[in-house]
């Protein structure tokens, strides 16, 4: 039998253990026999769980007959890593075994070394400071989980079921992977990556800065088919100055910032109203719907009607058609 074995460290995630410990314990073969025996593992007899304290039944010596060892994410994903579970995670690398993180997880896999070269990715809110922290390793924070074969990581919370039904169908077939999902309650597969779970603000800027009139203005009349002449006049410098200042300030350009400011307000049309998705490009200044597509679907990771799909609240009875517009 495969054993999976659940890897808690202090100020463990709770959902992020249970979710391999529930997805894997409870997976069933065509005979009805388990696919899978799961170990919870600790570095010592107790670990701070948050609101509750866990007692794992394992300790770190049965990760050595693991055939796959699963991270879950920790509460502060800068606390180091003990020495004993970054040797105890070498050692099982260099015996083949499979290793993979749910959310800050990659953190402890990354502390190891066994990230460095290869891409990978955690939960979009810590993957600046994973990629800040770790520059051996190749983050993309646009993906649902990342497959390197003996190394997967997986961005937060839901992710780590999409990764885990994955390695599912990998040991077993897309049958038995399949029934899990369903005891789960989830599909198999999703569409998009979790580009369209980000919340796309404006970059951070220093209030009270010279750009800080600027910005507003762009984002009240984004609406309009501004250009960047049109934004410098408003600005009281040259394009050349305003780009400069942009980078400075903002980290981007004055036309990349506007793009962002007209999906961000098109992500808030598409959840709260029923409008037509070509009737949002145009409230929102694109001039062609083509274009608003695929700027949308290059900045969120999905189309407007998935993300409207996923994330819309209830619309009113006599808007109901527009969720089965045929033009995305």
């Amino acid at each position: 039998m495969h054993t999976v074995a659940v890897l808690a460290l202090d100020q463990v995630i709770a959902f992020d253990l249970a979710t391999p410990a529930e997805v894997f314990g409870r997976t069933p073969l065509p005979d009805g026999s388990p696919a899978y025996r799961v170990r919870v593992c600790g570095a010592a007899p107790t670990v701070d769980a948050g609101m509750f304290t866990l007692r794992p039944p394992y300790g770190l010596e049965a990760l050595a007959d693991a055939d796959t060892i699963i991270v879950p994410g920790c509460a502060d994903p800068g606390r180091r890593v003990p020495d004993e579970v970054v040797t105890v995670l070498l050692r099982a690398a260099a015996a083949g075994t499979r290793i993979a993180s749910i959310c800050s997880g990659a953190f402890v896999l990354a502390a190891t070394g066994l990230l460095d070269g290869h891409r990978a990715t955690t939960h979009w809110v810590a993957a600046a400071e994973l990629a800040a922290r770790y520059p051996a390793v190749r983050v993309d924070p646009n993906v649902l989980f990342v497959d390197n074969g003996q190394l997967l990581t997986s961005a937060g919370a839901a992710a780590g079921i999409d990764m885990c039904l994955s390695m599912i169908r990998r040991d077993y077939g897309s049958a038995v992977a399949a029934h899990a999902a369903r005891l789960s309650v989830v599909p198999l597969e999703r569409e998009g990556g979790q580009a369209q779970f980000i919340v796309h603000d404006q970059p951070p800027t220093p209030r009270g800065c010279a750009l800080e009139p600027v910005l507003r203005w762009i984002q009240d009349n984004s609406a309009k088919n501004l250009t960047l002449d049109d934004i410098a006049t408003y600005a009281g410098m040259s394009t050349r100055t305003l780009n400069r200042r942009f980078r400075e300030h903002t980290g981007t350009t004055p036309l990349q910032w506007l793009l962002r400011a007209r999906i961000r307000q098109a992500q808030h049309l598409l959840e709260s109203t029923g409008h037509p998705v070509d009737r949002i490009a145009g409230q929102v200044g694109f001039g062609s719907p083509t274009a608003f597509r695929g700027r949308f679907k290059r900045v969120v990771g999905t189309s407007p009607h998935s993300y409207r799909a996923a994330f819309a609240g209830p619309v009113r009875t006599n808007e109901r058609h527009v969720l089965s517009d045929r033009t995305e």
